[in-house]
C-alpha cells in the first residue's frame, strides 16, 4: 500500500497544494514565495526520503507568516494521512545533526498525541536573509498539530542562526524517517493500547 497524501489548502490568505511521499526517494519539487523555507522543505525531503511537492501561492506582500504556518499545516495533515492507521511502523525517531558550529537533536514520537518542545533558541539573530527566525517553531508548531505527532526540537550547540535552523530541519527529518519505517518484527498498531 502507497503511503502517499495530498493536501490542497486554499483560504483567504494562502492557496496551498502539498503531495508527501513517505515512500520516495527524495524527489522534491518546492515553489513557495519564501526562498529560505524552499531551502529548508528541500533538505527536509532529501534527508527524510520522503518525495516532497509543494506549490504555495500566499500574501507575502503582508508578511511571510501566513504562508509558512500554513504549510506546516499541509505538511502535518498529508504526514498523519500517509501514515494512516499506523500499522508496523517504528513510531519512535531520534537523530543528531551537526552542521559546523551548531548541533542540534531531534526526537520523534507518532503518537497521535501532538506536542511541540522548541528549543532552538534562535535569539541571536532574528532574520536569515529576509526570513523571520520566529516563523521556523510556526512551521514546526503547525506540523506537529496537524501531523498529531510529539518533537523534541533542541539546539545543543550553536552561534549561527542559518546552521541552527539547517541542522534543525535535517534531524527533523532523519528522525521522522526513522520514526515511519516499518519495524518487520511487529505486528500491528506499535503501542499496548492497540491504536495510536
Amino acid at each position: 500500500m502507497k503511503r502517499a497524501a495530498t493536501i490542497n489548502r486554499k483560504t483567504k490568505e494562502t492557496d496551498i497544494l502539498l503531495t508527501l511521499n513517505l515512500d520516495g526517494t527524495g524527489h522534491h519539487e518546492i515553489k513557495t514565495p519564501v526562498p529560505f523555507l524552499n531551502h529548508m522543505l528541500e533538505a527536509l525531503s532529501k534527508h527524510s526520503g520522503f518525495d516532497l511537492v509543494v506549490k504555495a501561492k500566499g500574501d507575502t506582500h503582508i508578511d511571510d507568516h501566513h504562508t509558512v504556518e500554513d504549510i506546516g499545516i499541509a505538511f502535518g495533515a498529508a504526514l498523519n494521512k500517509a501514515l494512516g492507521d499506523k500499522k508496523g511502523i517504528t513510531r519512535y525517531g531520534h537523530f543528531y545533526c551537526p552542521l559546523d558550529e551548531a548541533l542540534v537533536r531531534s526526537v520523534v514520537d507518532l503518537s497521535g498525541r501532538n506536542y511541540l518542545n522548541f528549543g532552538l533558541d534562535l535569539i541571536v539573530k532574528k532574520r536569515i536573509g529576509n526570513f523571520d527566525t520566529e516563523l521556523v517553531e510556526e512551521f514546526f508548531r503547525a506540523a506537529v498539530d496537524n501531523g498529531k505527532f510529539n518533537l523534541h526540537l533542541e539546539k545543543i550547540h550553536g552561534r549561527n542562526s542559518h546552521h541552527i535552523v539547517e541542522a534543525a530541519f535535517k534531524a527533523f527529518a532523519r528522525s521522522l524517517k526513522m520514526a515511519v519505517a516499518h519495524d518487520e518484527k511487529l505486528k500491528g498498531i506499535p503501542s499496548t493500547k492497540g491504536k495510536i
